[in-house]
């Protein structure tokens, strides 16, 4: 008879149903996602990777401040937003860029807080897709707390909350989690593991078998899933999405894949780790064993390929036009949609910027 704490524990292994030479593999508990969804996320993937690419040729261009890059990690990006119906939320930390693009937000308003220009460059109601979080999990409870609402309204909405390996270190992922199970809501907690938390590596991070067995203490169940292979994402991610709406309260799901770049452009990985570790997961990139796959099962054809590749190319040049000028920002509107009613102490700093900036005027 199986136990409840047989049921939260996650695989032994990652599932994975297109290994990295493009090869499928059946899997007892999730079947190979459609062919149509396969098609669409080969689009997707070719666009996040130029994505990725130009903007990090912005920012050796100076037209970006900072660029933290999901190169190689496209797949749990996609995988993120294919499985979220219009009217769910999403989530997203620095690093899923990829992801709120994909979600149907503009190129430019995506990286409008990677550029400086401001807290948020899109409307979070429009898509529903939260703010970007560069502090470590705190849009975590936030996203509990949407869900909360949702459920208590009555609602099906699910919440899909994106953290990375690093984030499930801080306290707010454990009160989030916490909160979420005691209250049955429907988030599922997405963990990208790519081995890094900027420099510190998974080993001096965690001492858990993984980061899915984390759920366990909290009633969470876990699942584990290869962050390169799309079709198992795409399984294991919709999976989570239908347990959460359908009331089984929140899901803990774990991609185990890797930062083949840099934390950000101000960081030097060559000081904490070896190339020799990074080649490996080269070759388990997550567009190529999905193209070879596709390739093999003769569906990859000329018009879907040359879709993808307008795609990507249409993305670089919004990115390349669109982050040329220079705009103009009002110094005010720092102290813009902080809260409904302006704090006293808002009007006060508000008032000596004003102040500073008059004298520099003068």
């Amino acid at each position: 008879m199986t136990t409840v704490e047989e049921l939260l524990l996650p695989s032994a292994e990652p599932v994975c149903l297109i290994d990295q030479n493009g090869v499928p593999h059946e899997n007892p508990s999730y079947a190979m996602p459609a062919k149509e969804a396969l098609l669409d996320g080969y689009v997707q993937l070719i666009k996040g990777r130029r994505f990725n690419d130009q903007a990090s040729a912005l920012v050796r261009q100076g037209r970006l401040a900072v660029y933290p890059s999901s190169h190689g990690q496209e797949a749990c990006q996609i995988a993120a937003t294919m499985v979220l119906r219009p009217d769910d939320w999403l989530f997203p930390t620095y690093r899923d860029s990829v992801s709120i693009m994909s979600r149907g937000v503009d190129p430019i308003e995506t990286l409008t807080l990677l550029r400086g220009d401001w807290h948020s460059g899109y409307d979070p109601y429009e898509h529903k897709v939260a703010p970007q979080a560069t502090p470590l999990a705190t849009q975590l409870p936030h996203a509990v707390g949407v869900a909360h609402a949702a459920r208590l309204k009555g609602e099906d909405t699910v919440v899909m909350a994106l953290v990375g390996d690093g984030g499930t270190s801080e306290g707010d992922f454990h009160e989030a989690l916490n909160f979420a199970a005691v209250f049955h809501a429907p988030v599922v907690f997405f963990v990208q593991n790519n081995e890094y938390a900027i420099s510190v590596p998974l080993s001096r991070q965690s001492a858990a078998p993984s980061l899915a067995h984390k759920g366990i203490g909290y009633g969470v169940p876990g699942e584990r899933a290869d962050g390169n292979d799309l079709a198992g994402l795409l399984a294991v991610l919709g999976r989570a999405v239908e347990k959460a709406r359908s009331g089984e309260g929140p899901q803990l799901i774990e991609a185990h894949t890797y930062r083949v770049q840099a934390h950000t452009n101000a960081d030097d990985a060559s000081r904490y780790r070896e190339d020799a570790e990074v080649a490996p997961w080269l070759e388990r990139d997550p567009i190529q064993r999905l193209t070879t796959y596709l390739e093999r099962q003769g569906w990859l054809g000329d018009d879907v390929r040359e879709r993808a590749e307008a795609g990507a190319v249409e993305v670089a040049a919004r990115l390349r036009d669109g982050l040329m000028p220079e705009p103009e920002v009002d110094p005010a509107d720092l102290f813009a949609h902080l809260y409904a009613e302006e704090t006293q102490q808002l009007r006060e700093q508000a008032a000596f910027l004003r102040d500073e900036l008059a004298r520099e005027e003068a």
